[in-house]
């Protein structure tokens, strides 16, 4: 793929992410109202697309309840400000594996769901995209693996295509990638398809350069896609997604810092997203823009 620099640019905004980062910055979004809240105020600030999780709003621990997606939803769709809204279909496929010298029978944080499951508050509230982690990995703890195999995800893509809502599919490697072309031939997925490229989540792909390049080179040319890296280097992928053809993803899921002893919230992310790309000289658009590339029909509120 002939490196060409994207002069119409999304910004998706992560608002809160299932990882353990409730307890490390005040502006990390629990309850549904807050979820909901800092998705609007993203969008206000510059966010096509909101990409949301839900959490207990007591503990601050993720969830997959439908109920509290659907309270998510209602909030952002009630609202009077327009986004494209993206929900997580990423949770049910936890397993943790007890010691090295005994890792029968599993730890507790195993939560392994059936696709019915995993997909149901997409059923529920019908988003316009939902994301589908298209392969199985080692993710950052030490025996915990985030378990994705090919039958579950003909399954669930299968579940989503049949539902009209836009699978994101979330690549953390280059075989990822190679599973997803595979589930496009085999008519699962539709093309051209819509992908995020997932850099620097241990022990998926490094965000170094080389890497994601090799990345986007294996991206078929015709889909659509956008990429992000966390913690310190979220803002430089936002340029180097952009020198590179495609799209951006900040927010709270992926980094907490707006600078060294500074926390952000996931309106400023997404300003200093849009900072950055309009200072490229690029265009970014807005939710009805990315509608029509997409090709995407706007959900109305229940």
């Amino acid at each position: 793929m002939p490196l060409e620099m994207n002069n119409e640019v999304f910004i998706t905004c992560a608002v809160t992410g299932s990882g353990g980062s409730q307890d490390r910055s005040p502006h990390v979004p629990r309850s549904p109202k807050e979820i909901a809240d800092s998705a609007i105020a993203a969008a206000k600030a510059g966010a096509a697309i909101v990409h949301c999780h839900v959490r207990d709003p007591e503990t601050g621990v993720p969830s997959r309840s439908t109920k509290l997606f659907r309270e998510v939803t209602d909030r952002i769709r009630d609202s009077e400000v327009d986004v494209v809204l993206n929900l997580t279909a990423g949770m049910g496929g936890d397993v943790v594996f007890g010691s090295p010298s005994a890792p029968l029978p599993l730890a507790k944080g195993t939560d392994m769901a059936s696709a019915e499951e995993r997909v149901a508050h997409v059923a529920e509230c019908l988003p316009e995209i939902c994301t589908l982690d298209c392969g199985t990995m080692n993710f950052a703890e030490a025996d915990y693996v985030m378990t994705n195999t090919p039958g579950m995800l003909k399954a669930m893509g299968s579940m989503m295509t049949e539902l009209g809502v836009l699978p994101e599919i979330e690549a953390f490697d280059t075989g990822h990638l190679w599973l997803a072309k595979q589930l496009v031939a085999d008519g699962v997925l539709k093309s051209p398809a819509l992908v995020q490229l997932c850099m620097g989540v241990p022990w998926g792909a490094p965000d170094d350069m080389n890497t994601f390049m090799a990345m986007v080179n294996n991206v078929p040319n015709d889909w659509t896609w956008s990429a992000f890296s966390i913690g310190r280097n979220e803002m430089p992928y936002v340029a180097a997604a952009v020198l590179a053809g495609g799209n951006v993803r900040v927010g709270l899921e992926d980094n907490l810092w707006l600078a060294k002893g500074q926390l952000a919230t996931n309106e400023q992310l997404v300003e200093r997203a849009r900072i950055i790309i309009e200072a490229m000289g690029a265009k970014v658009i807005g939710p009805a823009e990315v509608r029509k590339k997409l090709g995407l029909t706007k959900r109305a509120p229940v």
